[in-house]
């Protein structure tokens, strides 16, 4: 999930070893047998899809296309149970991640299932969230008519691979 590649980019301004893949180049991190090869790793930084909130390709295999919340949930857990398998003991995982309201579906509390999946796949937490405001973004400059509050903050949430 390389994205725009700014952590990659900071890395190697940092001269920190870095291995960034995105689907965009066929690496699917949902996909067990994509994680086989890649190897262990001290610290795993992910910014997953929030869902159909913003749709990132047309690849059937991108969490912004599933067309289902069920089926989104079935990968971002198998996205989460893959980092937690190529963490060496000890390691980190940080995770940003959102809630969203889906104009259909209503409330998802995507960072509820963070962490669900993340300690089901035997991970706990390292230290408090860490919330990132969105001054600034797109959506808090905008003005709406009714109640709805927009999503202005993601939660950084961090998990520890035990010993």
């Amino acid at each position: 999930m390389t994205g725009s590649g700014t952590c990659r980019d900071v890395c190697s301004e940092l001269d920190i070893l870095c291995t960034s893949k995105d689907i965009r180049f066929g690496f699917d991190a949902c996909d067990p047998a994509s994680v086989t090869d890649v190897g262990t790793f001290d610290f795993v930084w992910i910014h997953p899809p929030y869902w159909r909130q913003k749709v990132y390709s047309d690849d059937k295999r991108d969490m912004s296309t599933a067309p289902t919340l069920s089926y989104f949930l079935h990968r971002y857990r198998q996205l989460i149970e893959n980092c937690a398998r190529v963490l060496k003991p000890g390691g980190k995982l940080a995770i940003l991640m959102g809630d969203y309201s889906d104009r259909d579906t209503g409330f998802v509390p995507l960072t509820y299932w963070t962490k669900r999946f993340a300690f089901e796949a035997r991970l706990k937490q390292a230290c408090t969230d860490i919330v990132r405001f969105s001054h600034g973004a797109s959506s808090s400059t905008k003005v709406y008519r009714s109640s709805f509050i927009p999503g202005l903050h993601d939660t950084c949430m961090v998990f520890e691979k035990a010993n």
